[in-house]
């Protein structure tokens, strides 16, 4: 083989990894050291392909993890991949994807005040995330997500500052239609999620406190703007905390009301694999309304 042939070939060989390496997506991980939660908080944000090569301004996506889960829960569990596969096929545009750790704060202020989860994601996290990467920074480019716990948050989070969001979506909401005298049986009962509730909305639960996070309450409180939120979720109907009760009943309320949403019932529980295998379907509802607001 000449030489010219073979620098042809290394430089060949060089360019393609240029283009695959400009193709794929990278994850950053990294830790905010919290002045409002006095702690560090991990999170995690999916970079789309060309992130590092160009100076474009992309919407975000904040992405909320359930109970028991982490920052990195997400991309562990086929979530980058099922990313990348659906950009690969052209049904994706390009927006980034930020994980918060969450520990078990359901995404808000504890009802005895010491943990300020909302807080801290309002007033210092977004605000930090949001100078650090590149983001378009208005309400159309910036939506929320979530699953289980995750799904609470997300939705309570939108229903209660629908001008900071244009759509939030959410996977088996942690949308609780209890009595307060059930959910005090609960917290007697002695069971892991009794405790988290009690840590989170008092034990006896806080009822002022409950309403105030209520998603049902601030969708009827706020049903004016929140019409103006592009809104999805979904739920097994065989969910093992009876989540599709809850999800049934936001789905009539927002109905009855003449808010426009996309709600789904699929056969399925409460695992990975249900979140997964509709996980696809979360993101592009996402990705069409960034490009509708482009």
């Amino acid at each position: 083989m000449s030489k010219s042939h073979l620098f042809c070939l290394c430089l060949l060989a060089l360019l393609l990894c240029t283009v695959t390496a400009a193709a794929q997506s990278r994850i950053d991980c990294n830790v905010l050291n919290s002045k409002t939660l006095g702690n560090a908080v991990h999170y995690c944000v999916l970079l789309p392909p060309g992130y590092d090569s160009s100076s474009t301004r992309y919407p975000i996506l904040y992405f909320l993890h359930g109970l028991g889960e982490n920052e990195q829960t997400l991309f562990q569990t086929g979530g980058w991949t099922l990313v990348d596969d659906l950009r690969r096929d052209h049904r994706l545009t390009d927006f980034l994807i930020v994980t918060p750790e969450a520990f078990s704060s359901f995404y808000i202020n504890s009802a005895n005040g010491k943990q300020r989860y909302s807080d801290f994601f309002l007033r210092e996290f977004m605000p930090f995330v949001e100078s650090k990467y590149r983001i378009r920074g208005d309400r159309a480019s910036r939506a929320v997500t979530g699953i289980s716990m995750g799904g609470y948050g997300a939705l309570r989070f939108a229903f209660a500052y629908p001008e900071k969001f244009s759509a939030v979506s959410a996977q088996s909401a942690a949308l609780i239609t209890a009595t307060q005298q059930e959910l005090d049986t609960t917290l007697r009962s002695g069971t892991p999620l009794g405790r988290i509730l009690g840590s989170v909305f008092g034990d006896p639960i806080n009822m002022a406190h409950w309403r105030e996070n209520n998603p049902f309450l601030l969708a009827k409180k706020n049903k004016i703007a929140i019409s103006r939120l592009a809104i999805y979720f979904n739920c097994g109907d065989d969910d093992q905390y009876d989540f599709e009760k809850g999800a049934a009943v936001l789905h009539r309320q927002l109905e009855a009301e003449g808010i426009r949403h996309e709600y789904h019932l699929y056969p399925g529980d409460h695992t990975a694999p249900y979140f997964l295998r509709h996980l696809g379907e979360v993101i592009e509802f996402h990705s069409k309304h960034f490009e509708e607001k482009k």
